[in-house]
């Protein structure tokens, strides 16, 4: 067993979200030159290529393909490719600060969606604390202002989509192992991507070549060392730094890419991240009961 280590495990998490946002910002910078279902389709190769290569070193590849559940499998990592298609659109649309801070709400669907997909009991406390989410999530809307708009609909959506990948991730972990579950997520991605993204291939400059190249190595690296994070040190420890995502994908929107940062998003996005955490304190609090 791996020796927990909190500390290094927060600062890991610390760059990985850090990672995170730098890798929303490239697929931001390249979507809005290239089409997304292209830029996807290519991180995609490049994560499945390296999965599948980590499995062959190991000599584990015809293991880690074989899978107790294989279309739940796929329909997993395939849903985790739609949620990041949704989500890069949304970064085009809002940029870096209205959509990060929208998506936010995704642990609260994850507390929602537990019941009828996992069948777990949630209290009254995090239901409270779901209804005081999305009360956040409308004050970062606000329906009549600026911000409202079609355009919220896709960071919505994108956290719905994550929402069940977790749980589905949660479901696949009583019958596979984490390696089987990893690879999955490569191919499927890189399957479903393939299947659209090859019809809107556009040629690519040497200098977007370098920051594909970019994104890629981000992709990979931010999952490594989230990875590690989890094994050095506790998720109840870690797992509130995950929200720092937000004030880096800001910065960078807000000093690369010009966007606005309004009152009512970061009153709203602080509401969400306060009702998250909380969700996640009760939770470990009900399991340790």
């Amino acid at each position: 067993m791996t020796n927990q280590t909190p500390a290094l495990g927060i600062w890991l998490m610390v760059a990985a979200t850090f990672i995170f946002a730098m890798q929303d910002g490239i697929s931001r910078h390249l979507a809005g030159t290239y089409n997304v279902f292209m830029i996807v389709m290519i991180r995609y190769w490049v994560f499945a290529g390296f999965v599948l290569m980590l499995a062959a070193r190991k000599g584990r590849l015809t293991s880690v393909l074989r899978s107790a559940r294989p279309r739940l499998q796929f329909f997993r990592g395939a849903l985790l490719a739609f949620e990041i298609l949704i989500m890069v659109t949304a970064f085009v649309r809002m940029g870096l600060v209205d959509a990060p801070a929208i998506f936010a709400a995704y642990p609260l669907l994850i507390t929602a969606l537990s019941g009828p997909v996992l069948g777990e009991h949630i209290g009254w406390r995090r239901w409270a604390s779901v209804a005081v989410g999305f009360i956040g999530v409308m004050i970062i809307i606000q329906p009549g202002s600026g911000v409202f708009s079609l355009n919220a609909a896709f960071p919505i959506a994108a956290a719905f989509c994550f929402a069940l990948y977790g749980l589905l991730n949660r479901y696949v972990a009583r019958f596979d192992s984490a390696d089987v579950t990893f690879v999955y997520t490569g191919i499927a991605g890189a399957v479903v991507t393939t299947l659209i993204g090859v019809w809107y291939w556009q040629a690519m400059l040497p200098t977007d070549w370098l920051w594909m190249g970019l994104l890629c190595v981000t992709s990979i690296s931010s999952h490594y060392l989230l990875i590690k994070a989890y094994e050095l040190s506790e998720a109840s420890a870690i797992q509130p730094f995950a929200y720092l995502q937000l004030p880096f994908s800001a910065i960078l929107g807000l000093f690369v890419f010009g966007d606005v940062i309004r009152n009512n998003v970061v009153i709203g996005a602080a509401v969400v991240v306060a009702a998250g955490v909380f969700t996640f304190l009760r939770a470990r609090q009900v399991r340790g009961a």
